[in-house]
């Protein structure tokens, strides 16, 4: 197994990516968006929309504006968990950068066979896997570029993507206010 490495060090994959950057989320909730400033603004009702001013959706604008495509599927539960409700509703600003977010529900996912564990994707060559505890913090990711690997990424991508649903469209009938 590669060796556990900082998630900052492979941050250049996002700008690096010829084509495509696609990620899986399995996760019910993340430490990371329970201690961002947008926990408190989601919490008091807040809506989201493209902000220039964030430097992950000033990416991913940047990116597909080179033709690149930013793509991800996010598991959720039924009921939606805290931590998915506040995904569906800040991703909004995500979409309106240019990435494409959808949803699959997680028993769809497990009939599917999917990964219990999250991912990305680079260009259909390169798999960087997150290493994430209980609590939803990241410890860190693993980088692998074996063709098992990716192969089998990209079967997950490919089963999840034809199945899940759009944004706007999944979180029509789900309520986001925490």
């Amino acid at each position: 197994m590669p060796d556990l490495i900082p998630f900052d060090e492979i941050t250049h994959l996002f700008t690096d990516c010829q084509h495509t950057a696609w990620r899986l989320e399995t996760q019910r909730g993340y430490a990371s968006d329970r201690t961002s400033p947008n926990w408190a603004r989601w919490k008091a009702g807040a809506t989201f929309d493209y902000d220039p001013g964030n430097p992950w959706q000033a990416n991913v604008r940047a990116q597909t504006e080179q033709g690149k495509r930013f793509e991800r599927v996010r598991l959720v539960d039924d009921p939606p968990t805290e931590g998915q409700r506040f995904l569906l509703a800040t991703g909004l600003g995500n979409v309106a950068a240019g990435e494409d977010i959808r949803n699959l529900r997680r028993t769809e996912a497990a009939q599917l066979g999917l990964p219990a564990y999250d991912f990305w994707i680079f260009d259909s060559r390169t798999v960087v896997k997150f290493v994430i505890d209980e609590d939803g913090v990241t410890l860190g990711v693993t980088v692998h570029g074996d063709p098992e690997t990716v192969v089998r990424a990209c079967q997950a991508r490919d089963a999840a993507w034809h199945f899940a649903v759009p944004t706007r469209q999944f979180q029509a009938p789900v309520p986001s206010a925490g």
